[in-house]
């Protein structure tokens, strides 16, 4: 860090001339962003996949289907609105109303609208109909490609009403912190710089990657609240430096010592972060490689490009000084520290029953892949959606898609004797409704039927493309209504069951049910290997820094504890639909994304908090005293980092897109724990009763006296 400190304060006019230009470049591109995400990021190559492209290629069924509600329509305004659309050119096939009575009931009806593979832009196609369509009252366009350019639009909106609430509160945190409105900006500065030079190398990334549409909410909400975090660590640093030192040297120490907490604690979310590749799943990818770019920009700029700033700006970083903010420890917080260490039982009991009320809700979590509910119930795809799922019940029952694999083919007798034993061995179960075959189309029951149909020609002109549609080659489809829920936990066992199965042919599933399946499985049997990871590491890392075993082992216990709260609380607060929020289920990804930030986070202020602990523990090893003098140097800095923390991610419970709420509230409400019960309650306490033996080594000979740490 030494090396680093020299070079920045030497080269600093080059360093800020390197990134102004790479903020220009970069931000020509952030631009073009929101334009390239499509998807919730929901996907996986798994067998799921492989059906749904195999039903495109091989038996030409549509890539992509949008539906066109009427509410209280004429016929001749749904014909002429099926007209224009027609027109455009875009749909490969429609499926209209006035043609097939199951898509009307009463005064609702619903158009189908297929395309086929090449159609790419999609979210083109939706502008281009919606232009069509626009004006015509009780007529909407929805289906997925809609929804998912509507949470799109959302996201957006949610990320500039977030950054509304969010900043202005945290220049307030940062005014009280610093006093002068020059300190309390150029952190602000920073975080914008990173976040934009992130959004400008993630849309690199999208010609090798699809990008889920929820990148653009998850990196300004980690890359700005870290940027400030890590400012807030180094100017704090910087100006009690600057006290004694010139500037240079006061920037010279700040990244030596400040500086190299902010790499410890990156390391810490990088681990989380990278913890989430293991999970084949889009969304997490995506995630994983944002988030780690964003937390790799934060670092870059705050030990580069922040240092540069306050060698250019020097001592005009107190101009503007609007609050005198008293250097050096507060009596409140030496009294407070005093407090703590003279009743550390009773704490730890108290804290212990406040996190604990609040993990009793977790029992009761069901957590869900996001559908249309993301939404705001404002956005009208959302409520054609839904009226057309009301009305015509298609959640009642979902479909699976069975494409089985015949060496000897399907167009022979003891070919079709396996496709009718496929069907009857289907049937015979009890959650399948109806399944699709030639021997259903034609309402025959025997294979010796079809055979004899087909030994008239004309009728075996008209049952060949008939047969064409089910069979391919060696490839037999066969479509399976579930009267099943497509999103219930019962479609998914049946779909993990069947794919197990032992049949005479080698069957492949696709559809509703098994995409929920893989997802969840894929979550499910990955969440120990991502644990594993985190945890494992987390120890070490401690460890190594600590030369304890019992100050990681503390640490990781704690965080464990203070996350579990996290989640029941959200539980209470999204599934019990309390505090205004309407009652909806947790979205899948919420504990393993909150989970792996958060817990790098916290480590964030544990590394903090012990290491000034460590640094007066070394000097006359008095546990109790350099325990009151670490929390008394460090809650300040550390309360003002975590408020920065909560009010940026915080500020995403005031949006409208649910799983970006939920991933805001959930990370506000674990830092605000961390930084409360667990930070000044738990650890000093626990500091406290463990006393010299929080230093202990094994093979070494006694307690552990460390070094100073700096």
């Amino acid at each position: 860090m030494q090396k680093l400190s020299n070079i920045v304060t030497r080269y600093y006019k080059a360093i800020l001339i390197i990134w102004l230009m790479l903020f220009i470049v970069l931000a020509i591109f952030a631009v073009r962003l929101p334009s390239l995400l499509e998807g919730d990021g929901f996907k996986t190559d798994g067998e799921h996949q492989q059906v749904m492209e195999e039903l495109t290629s091989t038996f030409n069924l549509p890539a992509e289907t949008l539906f066109v509600v009427f509410d209280n329509r004429t016929d001749d305004t749904i014909k002429r609105t099926l007209d224009d659309i027609e027109q455009l050119g875009l749909a490969e096939s429609i499926q209209s109303p006035l043609e097939d009575n199951a898509l009307y009931k009463d005064h609702i009806a619903y158009a189908l609208l297929h395309f086929n593979s090449d159609t790419t832009d999609l979210s083109a196609v939706v502008d281009s109909i919606r232009e069509a369509i626009d004006g015509e009252k009780g007529v909407t366009l929805t289906g997925g490609a809609a929804i998912n350019k509507d949470i799109n639009t959302a996201s957006q909106k949610d990320l500039a009403s977030a950054e509304a609430i969010g900043l202005p509160i945290a220049i307030i945190v940062l005014l009280l912190a610093f006093g002068s409105v020059v300190a309390a900006f150029i952190p602000l500065v920073v975080g914008v710089i990173t976040v934009v030079s992130t959004f400008g190398v993630m849309t690199l990334f999208s010609n090798t990657m699809d990008l889920s549409i929820f990148i653009m909410n998850i990196i300004p909400m980690l890359g700005l609240a870290l940027s400030i975090d890590f400012a807030l660590l180094l100017i704090n640093r910087y100006k009690e430096e600057r006290m004694k030192k010139s500037v240079q040297e006061a920037v010279q120490i700040a990244i030596q010592t400040a500086g190299r907490s902010i790499i410890f604690s990156a390391v810490c979310v990088f681990i989380g972060l990278g913890a989430m590749l293991v999970m084949e799943v889009e969304i997490f990818q995506n995630l994983a490689l944002g988030g780690m770019l964003v937390v790799s920009m934060a670092v870059l700029a705050s030990i580069t490009l922040l240092p540069s700033l306050l060698l250019l700006i020097k001592d005009r970083i107190n101009k503007w000084t609007i609050l005198k903010v008293k250097p050096g420890a507060s009596t409140r917080w030496r009294n407070f520290a005093a407090f703590v260490m003279k009743r550390p039982v009773l704490l730890v009991f108290v804290a212990l029953i406040i996190l604990g009320i609040g993990i009793i809700p977790v029992k009761d979590m069901k957590l869900a892949i996001p559908q249309v509910d993301s939404l705001p119930l404002s956005y009208d795809s959302r409520q054609a959606y839904e009226l057309m799922d009301k009305e015509f019940g298609l959640g009642e029952k979902s479909t699976i898609y069975i494409i089985a694999e015949r060496k000897d083919g399907w167009d022979n007798t003891d070919g079709l004797n396996a496709m009718k034993k496929l069907e009857d061995q289907l049937l015979d179960d009890k959650n399948v409704d109806s399944v699709n075959s030639i021997f259903s189309a034609i309402q025959v029951s025997t294979v010796e039927q079809w055979e004899q149909n087909m030994q008239v020609p004309e009728v075996q002109s008209q049952l060949k493309p008939l047969f064409e549609t089910f069979v391919q080659g060696e490839k037999l489809l066969v479509p399976v209504t579930l009267n099943l829920n497509g999103s219930s936990e019962e479609a998914q066992n049946w779909a993990r069951d069947w794919s197990e199965k032992e049949l005479d042919v080698d069957i492949m599933l696709g559809g509703h049910p098994k995409f929920n399946q893989e997802i969840f499985d894929e979550i499910f049997d990955k969440v120990g290997v991502l644990l594993a990871i985190i945890l494992s590491s987390t120890f070490i890392i401690l460890m190594v820094a600590f030369r304890s075993i019992l100050i990681p082992l503390k640490a990781i216990i704690m965080n464990v504890i203070g996350l579990s709260s996290t989640f029941g609380i959200l539980v209470y607060i999204f599934q019990y639909g309390h505090l205004g929020i309407e009652e909806t289920t947790i979205a899948l990804i919420i504990p393993v994304i909150v989970f792996s930030l958060v817990f790098g986070l916290s480590m964030d202020y544990e590394v903090f908090l012990i290491s000034r602990i460590q640094e007066e523990y070394s000097k006359h090893l008095d546990n109790t005293v350099a325990t009151i003098d670490g929390l008394t140097s460090t809650s300040k800095i550390i309360t003002s980092a975590a408020l920065i923390m909560i009010v940026i991610t915080g500020a995403f419970a005031f949006t409208d897109v649910m799983p970006v709420k939920q991933i805001g509230v959930g990370i506000a409400i674990a830092v605000a724990i961390d930084a409360s019960i667990i930070r000044l309650l738990l650890v000093p306490s626990l500091m406290k009763l463990f006393g010299k033996w929080n230093w202990w080594m094994p093979f070494s000979k006694g307690p552990y006296k460390p070094n100073n740490w700096h």
